[in-house]
């Protein structure tokens, strides 16, 4: 746990906007290329859910419930990867998590940021 570093988590009212940063430090950008990043997120009493991902290759995948809300990009020259969140109900409320895969087959965890979505 904490091998990567969120940030840009908080509060926010609904119908507003977040952009949630993930970052492993020290990272060789090969690696960085090669890694298959996701965003999940974990709700009280909630199972942990995949959000978001990202494939080496650049493809992206979504849960039904942030599609067309959120989007997920990977961020080569800086080797960041984002989440940006729009249209941010109270259901997004949660811990978000970042997740590497490298092609190496190494998983390297988030401890998570918190979102909150509240009037």
């Amino acid at each position: 746990q904490g091998q990567l570093e969120e940030s840009g988590g908080g509060l926010v009212q609904p119908g507003g906007s977040l952009r949630l940063s993930c970052k492993r430090p020290r990272i060789i950008t090969s690696t960085f290329s090669g890694s298959a990043i996701n965003w999940y997120r974990q709700a009280p009493g909630k199972q942990r859910e995949l959000v978001a991902g990202i494939t080496s290759g650049g493809t992206t995948t979504y849960a039904d419930s942030v599609k067309g809300r959120f989007t997920i990009s990977k961020d080569y020259n800086k080797k960041m990867t984002y989440l940006q969140m729009n249209s941010l109900t109270p259901e997004d409320t949660a811990v978000y998590i970042c997740n590497h895969n490298t092609q190496f087959g190494d998983n390297y965890w988030g401890q998570g940021t918190q979102v909150t979505v509240s009037s």
